[in-house]
């Protein structure tokens, strides 16, 4: 694009951070959401107040190609934000970029997997931590957050998912496989630091999802697992020993007792109950024809 196109263009990139710093985003809403505008941008070279119907059409077709539709989303929802308090426009492309509607049911590690997956891992680090996010059935980016403190055998955890704080019991052999971490690197700050302790950063995210996948391969099993999978196994095996879904519900920081539902489907205490209500239904009825069998 010519300078005075380039001029306009970062100006509206600028607008975009701070309307976006305003309406109160999240740090990672706003790098995706920037993110999007600065891709669209890029590859169409255009400012983005000058682009067309035909120009999102194609930007998206062609970023169907080589993205997942969750990428897809997330630039669909970053330029509508951009449209409606930037431009102060409406946005077709709304109800045009759709991602199908598919649900799916995530792989679950049984507890022998669990515990095979852990004894596999080689380096101590990663084996306490795949320990911790199981054993508190945390997401990655809340893993690898986690602080030093003493939280009366509860884990603080801060800015969950949806800015949300919660609280969530320490099992003690998590407690002492922490401490014992912690003694070979004594971060002030951070139970999982950067390996090189720089600027007192997090473990790699990348490290720890390639560790992960290695570990599975070695161990021979062939479920899709991710560090984010045993997660959902903790929630699962909870609900198999009888730990109520409002509780799971908490335990989890889902908002919607729906999000944490779809855990009764993976879990077998829910089949097992299921099967057992019906025959107990059907059993308290009197049938006087049955005299005559």
């Amino acid at each position: 694009m010519h300078k005075a196109q380039q001029h306009r263009s970062d100006y509206l990139y600028e607008q975009h951070l701070t309307h976006l710093t305003l309406q109160g985003k999240r740090p990672a809403t706003i790098d995706a959401y920037s993110r999007a505008l600065r891709r669209i941008t890029h590859q169409l070279d255009k400012s983005p107040d000058m682009l067309t119907n035909d120009d999102l059409k194609r930007y998206f077709t062609q970023l169907l190609k080589t993205h997942s539709w969750s990428t897809v989303k997330i630039d669909r929802n970053g330029l509508q934000f951009f449209f409606k308090h930037v431009l102060q426009r409406d946005w077709e492309w709304l109800n045009i970029v759709k991602p199908p509607h598919v649900k799916t049911l995530p792989d679950i590690l049984t507890p022998t997997e669990v515990s095979l997956l852990i004894n596999a891992t080689s380096q101590l680090r990663y084996q306490v931590f795949f320990l911790t996010l199981y054993s508190l059935g945390l997401r990655l980016g809340e893993g690898l957050n986690l602080t030093v403190g003493d939280h009366r055998m509860l884990v603080h955890i801060r800015q969950g998912k949806g800015g949300k704080d919660r609280f969530i019991p320490l099992p003690k052999r998590t407690l002492y496989a922490l401490r014992y971490y912690w003694q070979t690197h004594k971060n002030s700050r951070y139970l999982f630091p950067s390996q090189f302790n720089v600027n007192h950063t997090v473990m790699d995210r990348g490290g720890v999802q390639k560790a992960m996948k290695a570990v599975i391969k070695s161990c021979g099993i062939t479920k899709s697992i991710s560090p984010h999978n045993l997660r959902h196994s903790y929630a699962t095996h909870l609900l198999e020993r009888g730990l109520d879904l409002r509780s799971v519900q908490h335990l989890l920081g889902h908002n919607s007792l729906n999000t944490t539902a779809k855990y009764t489907h993976l879990s077998d205490i829910s089949r097992k109950n299921t099967t057992t209500t019906v025959n107990q239904l059907t059993n308290d009825l009197t049938l006087s024809w049955e005299l005559n069998l």
